[in-house]
């Protein structure tokens, strides 16, 4: 099969989506199919250069909508090279010109939301909720009934996304496909020595690692209150910030921890790639994440992938998944639970952290790991029909 990946921008800062996509393309290649990505980025973008993957960029596209003069004409010549595609997100013109020319064609088209439906944004953002009504009935629900399939990272996205906007939508056609988030490289003795090289000074800590954007949403604030609240327990244990953000909010929380008393007991890495980065996650003793919202979690899973046990909160929709397998532990998006979680992970004995530890890295293999969600995704384009429609010839002029 041949997939066409539809997504607004392939730059790297995009964050999940964009890295699912190229994982994706990956695993799909190893079971003998190809994945392109059409975008509406600035053909001279920099990070195209370096793509992995087929990009064809349309733009630059105009308006905050995203609208690219190219983009129709386009699929209306190429639609019919690829099996089906798949829109990445909504709200935006690639998921209405998708609809517009694969709809008409019966070419099978599958939408994933990427949190967009999450009915938390109309108490976030009320004033866009406005405007996506407007958009929803217009266009949206349509662009949604028609695929054959709206796609979901987790059971707890789609029950969220079923009370999100009205009228619903006619049809009951979400399916639930995680995001396709490749194993850390091997070389564990390489990464945990990079880190520690790196950061000496933490060797002989009790490393509790933090690493994400460092923004409001993410509840950074509770942590490092929490942190705060049980510190005295244990002299050696440390909080390890890996992450940017705003530097006047960056700084506001290191004067927050200043004010507790725990400035010393934390280290600020900034963002961390590669060996740094899972050295990281393998030295940690525990992930943390008391996030406000988050559809997924990307480092979440990453941090599973390496054995290593999550505390985060019931705001991140993978949470239910986490506490069937007993991978973490969870809290509410406050500071006292926050605390009580980490309390909770600080009593545990050695033997019950090594354990969770062992259900945390098969948590991430049963149903996390590229290679489980490359199968749903393509047992799913199969019930869909995908691949028995015979593709027409193209017929290239000799020049």
């Amino acid at each position: 099969m041949n997939i066409l990946q539809v997504i607004n921008s392939a730059s790297p800062l995009g964050g999940g989506p964009i890295e699912s996509i190229l994982q994706a393309a990956r695993a799909v290649a190893e079971h003998g199919h190809t994945m392109e990505i059409v975008s509406v980025d600035d053909p001279s973008a920099p990070w195209l250069e370096s793509m992995p993957v087929r990009v064809h960029a349309l733009g630059p596209a105009r308006t905050p909508y995203r609208y690219s003069g190219q983009l129709v004409p386009w699929l209306r010549e190429h639609a019919d090279d690829y099996d089906c595609a798949v829109v990445n997100g909504i709200w935006l013109y690639p998921s209405y010109a998708v609809w517009r020319v694969l709809a008409r064609r019966r070419i099978p088209y599958f939408v994933y939301a990427h949190g967009l439906l999450d009915p938390s944004h109309h108490r976030t953002f009320p004033v866009r909720r406005l405007k996506k009504m407007v958009s929803w009935v217009a266009t949206e629900r349509r662009v949604l009934d028609d695929a054959a399939a709206v796609l979901f990272t987790c059971e707890e996205e789609r029950r969220g996304a079923e009370q999100a906007f009205w009228p619903p939508r006619a049809r009951d056609n979400g399916a639930i496909l995680p995001y396709c988030i490749g194993a850390p490289p091997s070389d564990i003795t390489r990464q945990t020595e990079a880190f520690l090289a790196r950061y000496p000074e933490l060797r002989d800590r009790r490393r509790l690692l933090f690493l994400s954007r460092v923004h409001p949403k993410k509840g950074l604030d509770l942590l490092i209150r929490a942190f705060a609240a049980q510190a005295d327990r244990d002299e050696t244990l440390h909080l390890v910030v890996a992450g940017t953000g705003d530097p006047a909010y960056v700084a506001s929380l290191q004067a927050l921890s200043q004010s507790l008393g725990i400035e010393r007991r934390m280290t600020w890495t900034g963002m961390l790639t590669g060996d740094l980065k899972w050295g990281a996650f393998r030295t940690a003793e525990a992930f943390l994440l008391p996030s406000h919202h988050e559809n997924y979690g990307i480092a979440v899973v990453e941090a599973l992938a390496c054995g290593t046990p999550v505390v985060i909160s019931s705001a991140i929709n993978i949470w239910p998944e986490i506490e069937a397998d007993e991978a973490g532990l969870i809290c509410d998006d406050n500071a006292a639970s926050a605390a009580t979680a980490l309390g909770r992970w600080l009593d545990l004995d050695p033997a019950a952290r090594l354990g969770m530890r062992d259900r945390a890295a098969a948590c991430f293999a049963t149903r996390f790991s590229a290679e489980q969600a490359c199968r749903q995704f393509l047992d799913l384009l199969r019930a869909s029909g995908v691949g028995d429609r015979p593709r027409p010839s193209r017929t290239i002029a000799a020049t």
